[in-house]
């Protein structure tokens, strides 16, 4: 039972994220300790290391079964190897090269994820999203905008306006009424701001959360969102329905013309009544009058939907359908008369199915914000932040017209006043200065995926949740087992990748001289055994006249290149599943056919299982030394593991390495037991 490391570390690393530490409660102490498993250059790996990898390179199913001594010696002597060529990659150099410094960044961030705040705050709002999701609720709104380029006095004067109509609105004056009058929504003018029935990720975040926050009858205070403030009253709510499938037939109508309302109505009731004949098919009926011109060739069929995601009044009527293949009476809509048939319907899908979706929509819509909002405030209250106001304040008035992009400003302001030692905040007792913040500033700016911040503010936010970040996964660093072994797994894999990359797999493929040369040193390995020129039929045993005629066919001739062509030709045109055919020259010792035959003869009948087989046979060819181009693939393969061997050799030669035995048989206690 060999585990392995090397490549299949890499791979294992990749695709293992989840995977514990198998260490038990009564051995922690020894972890505690803190006392090596052996050094390389005096540079310690511990016992947790290896006990880590060990037992998540174990083969599934047998993570809990019995590890001999024997076992135990193969895989530390391979985790070894495996150290002292992420050692040589650091001597050489390799944790410093801006390749793996990117690559281990963009790897760190996603390992960190699910271990942050973020990812604890990310899930309770993934969680309310689901939970939102099984009710749709059916509300109105009364929409106030801003005027444009609004100064702080409009932005009062609207919410003064809008505090009044929730006033009136809870007095019981007719909220559909007010719409129709203060809305600046244009659809007030048609729905008197009914909103009709929607769900959770459907309306900008801030409406959302206010409307189901409401009691059906209840309105709400004015609710800021990017359109302005809204007034909210919650008409209904009820449980989810689903999504459901429907067809549907389209008479569309031209509002530019009067009669074509006449027409429509005319035809989609005609159409209507050949639907309900039993000698009527939708899917015909559909194909000659739908002037819905991307679905009438397949029936009418429109994607799955939910509440809130097509026009009410065609909804309305789709989700009546109780009925699979039920059709609906003529339906009204902006775009004419629909006729709808029910397909199928389906209830909201499991939370773990949904997740990804959800995620995604959150992480693009405004919860993102809040998201980051909470976990600054969260991360500020635990690590006890002292932010310098003050000098904050003189920052954002200084440079207030600044764009957030060119340096100078910012450079000329601290400079003026010689500000870089002063503290812009405390993060757990642990000053850090202006210099930094332009550090932060200038390296941001500097990066491929730079982003423009707005000013001194939008600067300072990201600065400070990048500060804390950094403080929280160093928490995470010290006091999680599983992170820091992760992370640290990663870290060597990405380095073991590129020294191995370079020094065994790339030169191996690259140097075609020490490939010639490891090839004529080790001639004996590349060697062909007897060998002979073969046409092998191979057939079901079912006694068919097709079988006897081949048989015949074959049975008088000797082998010959073209007869593979000519048994294609005769039979598998008309019957193609009848056999299958090579033709090739074989190593006699090798073939499970070919090994057994007599070569004095030519043709062979073999029965073996259901199959039956007709061989010819050539001329012999007797063995002999394999031309390097016949074998190159093999040549490649074994000189890479030349080198990777002489890699490990030189390694162990160049680097002290020193194994603490009593270590070692504590370890090997744990192990097998």
């Amino acid at each position: 039972m060999k585990f392995g490391f090397g490549i299949c570390f890499v791979l294992l690393v990749l695709n293992s994220c989840a995977s514990k530490v198998a260490v038990e409660e009564e051995n922690e102490p020894l972890l505690a300790e803190r006392k090596y498993l052996f050094t390389i250059d005096g540079e310690p790996t511990y016992a947790e290391e290896f006990l880590y990898i060990l037992q998540k390179n174990r083969p599934p199913g047998e993570e809990t079964a019995a590890l001999s001594e024997e076992e135990f010696e193969t895989n530390l002597e391979l985790y070894i190897n495996f150290k002292l060529k992420v050692a040589e990659a650091i001597r050489l150099g390799y944790d410093e090269k801006e390749e793996f410094k990117a690559e281990f960044a963009a790897f760190r961030e996603d390992l960190r994820k699910p271990y942050m705040l973020e990812s604890d705050v990310q899930e309770g709002e993934l969680q309310k999203a689901y939970e939102r999701l099984q009710e749709v609720v059916k509300a109105s709104h009364i929409l106030l905008s801003f005027p444009t380029n609004a100064a702080l006095e409009d932005s009062i004067a609207v919410l003064r306006m809008a505090e009044k109509i929730q006033t009136e609105a809870k007095a019981g004056a007719d909220f559909g009424a007010l719409a129709l009058e203060h809305s600046q929504d244009p659809s007030a003018q048609v729905n008197r701001g009914n909103l009709g029935y929607f769900t959770a990720m459907q309306m900008v975040y801030p409406f959302e959360a206010a409307a189901y926050s409401l009691q059906v009858g209840e309105v709400s205070p004015p609710v800021l969102t990017d359109f302005g403030y809204h007034i909210i009253r919650l008409e209904d709510r009820k449980p989810n329905p689903g999504e459901i499938r429907v067809s549907h037939l389209l008479v569309r109508t031209n509002p530019s013309d009067p009669e074509s309302e006449d027409r429509a109505v005319r035809k989609i009731a005609d159409i209507y009544a050949q639907l309900r004949l039993e000698s009527s098919t939708w899917e015909n009926t559909v194909l000659s009058f739908s002037e819905d011109q991307g679905t009438r060739n397949n029936g009418g069929m429109l994607p799955w939907f939910g509440v809130g995601s097509i026009v009410p009044e065609f909804e309305e009527a789709a989700f009546n359908l109780s009925e699979i293949g039920e059709i609906s009476p003529p339906v009204k809509t902006t775009y004419g008369y629909h006729i709808i048939r029910l397909e199928d319907r389906k209830p909201i899908a499991p939370y773990e199915e949904l997740e990804p979706t959800l995620k995604s929509r959150i992480l693009r819509d405004s919860r993102s914000t809040l998201i980051k909002s909470q976990v600054l405030a969260m991360q500020k209250a635990k690590y006890q932040v002292s932010e310098n106001e003050p000098l904050l304040q003189m920052l954002e008035r200084e440079l207030s017209n600044w764009d957030g992009v060119s340096l100078q400003p910012l450079e000329q302001v601290l400079s003026s006043g010689d500000r870089w030692a002063e503290d812009l905040v405390v993060i757990s007792g642990e000053p850090t200065s202006l210099r930094s913040f332009y550090a932060f500033i200038e390296q941001s700016l500097n990066s491929v995926e730079s982003q423009k911040a707005n000013g001194v503010a939008d600067w300072y936010e990201r600065f400070l949740s990048d500060k804390l970040n950094t403080v929280e996964e160093q928490e995470l660093i010290e006091t999680n087992a599983d992170y820091r072994l992760l992370l640290q797994e990663f870290r060597e894999g990405i380095l073991l990748f590129s020294l191995m990359n370079d020094l065994v797999w790339q030169k191996g493929i690259l140097d075609s001289l020490g490939q010639y040369q490891y090839y004529e040193a080790n001639i004996d390995r590349y060697q062909w055994k007897e060998r002979v020129p073969a046409l092998i039929v191979s057939m079901t045993q079912d006694n068919t006249s097709e079988e006897t005629e081949i048989q015949e066919f074959l049975r008088d001739k000797r082998y010959e290149p073209g007869w593979k062509e000519r048994l294609e030709d005769r039979w598998l045109d008309d019957f193609p599943l009848l056999f299958t055919v090579e033709d090739k020259v074989v190593e006699v010792p090798n073939h499970p056919i070919v090994k057994d035959l007599n070569l004095s003869t030519a043709f062979h009948d073999v029965k073996r299982g259901s199959r039956h087989y007709f061989v010819l046979t050539g001329e012999a060819i007797p063995p002999r030394a394999k031309k390097f181009e016949e074998t190159k693939g093999l040549v490649i393969q074994d000189y890479q593991n030349y080198l990777d061997q002489k890699l490990i050799e030189e390694l162990r030669d160049r680097f002290a390495l020193h194994v603490d035995e009593a270590e070692k048989k504590r370890v090997y206690e744990i192990a097998v037991h």
